[in-house]
């Protein structure tokens, strides 16, 4: 016969106890390393940069996630990026790697392109040729600011113009068209100079992005932790805007049930007031000459608890002896 639970030695079910809970932390925390639910085949990939990838990432293959990022190490001259695969996902050995945005605030994901026959075999790298970094703005940037500097400005007027003159016996509206685009060319001929330092200084502010790139990656993760924050007190907000609403609704059932009440006290004192105003002059002036009064009524009692008056004009007590 079993020994009912509420006569078994409460110590042992409360360790028990205690014993299941830490186990249960410790699958929560170690999950990745489980032979099922963190499973997979971890695989590398070479990139000229590693572009806001971090660890913890997400990898997919046609929009679907698959695995995640494991590490980025620097190797030599490329960022070498280790990613862990879930069972049962295809890709050939000729399959290619991107670093990808995957929000606007600049989370990244890493992209599979399968390609080839056959399954890539565990441990394999993919190369920097069969691998691509984000779009580089920056970068961009300075190519066009060096390759805007040597163009020949007068060369393309003479071109322009030579165009023009070609085309005198053309239709009219194409020949407002070459004139149109001629003049233009006159108006860069002539801001040269403006053009120029124009892509000088965004060159400069290209430089600048590009040495505080991290100051503004770690901007948009502290902006992505805000948002974060905002989402998870939502619910607190919104508890919050509730009351507020009950409150105002309690308040303006309060104001209606003693309208009946404080109609009345309200022309009273509105009558009260009247009356003061009224009399306003005469208040004045007895406020004016009870002033005296209450100095020397002040002086009297000020001294202690008794009175501190004198009287004079009156007799000795008592009659003095002559002699």
């Amino acid at each position: 016969m079993s020994t009912p639970f509420r006569e078994r030695n409460p110590v042992i079910i409360g360790a028990i106890s205690l014993v299941v809970i830490l186990a249960a932390v410790l699958v929560a925390f170690r999950a990745d390393d489980l032979p099922v639910i963190g499973g997979g085949d971890t695989y590398y990939a070479a990139f000229s940069e590693a572009g806001g990838l971090k660890s913890g990432d997400e990898v997919r293959v046609a929009g679907v996630r698959v695995g995640k990022v494991d590490s980025i190490d620097l190797d030599g001259d490329h960022v070498k990026v280790s990613f862990k695969i879930q069972d049962g996902v295809d890709f050939g050995p000729d399959s290619r790697a991107s670093i990808k945005v995957k929000t606007l605030l600049g989370a990244m994901f890493l992209a599979l392109e399968p390609a080839g026959s056959g399954q890539m075999d565990q441990g394999d790298e993919i190369p920097v040729n069969r691998t691509e970094s984000p779009y580089d703005v920056i970068e961009a940037f300075s190519g066009l600011a060096d390759r805007a500097e040597k163009i020949d400005v007068n060369q393309l007027k003479t071109s322009l113009s030579a165009l023009s003159d070609l085309a005198a016996n053309t239709p009219e509206e194409f020949r407002a068209a070459l004139k149109g685009v001629s003049e233009l060319s006159n108006n860069l001929a002539a801001r040269d100079e403006q053009i120029n330092t124009l892509l000088k200084n965004l060159q400069k502010v290209s430089g600048v992005l590009g040495d505080r790139d991290q100051d503004i990656v770690k901007l948009m993760k502290d902006a992505d932790v805000l948002f974060r924050a905002l989402v998870k007190r939502r619910d607190s907000i919104h508890r919050l805007l509730v009351s507020t609403t009950t409150m105002s609704r309690e308040l303006t059932g309060l104001i209606r049930e003693t309208r009946a009440d404080l109609k009345p006290a309200l022309t009273h004192l509105d009558t009260v007031v009247k009356v003061l105003l009224k009399n306003q002059d005469n208040l004045d002036e007895s406020l004016r000459l009870m002033a005296p009064f209450y100095r020397v009524f002040a002086n009297t009692l000020g001294n202690g608890p008794w009175f501190d008056t004198k009287i004079y004009n009156l007799p000795p007590v008592g009659t003095p002896k002559v002699g």
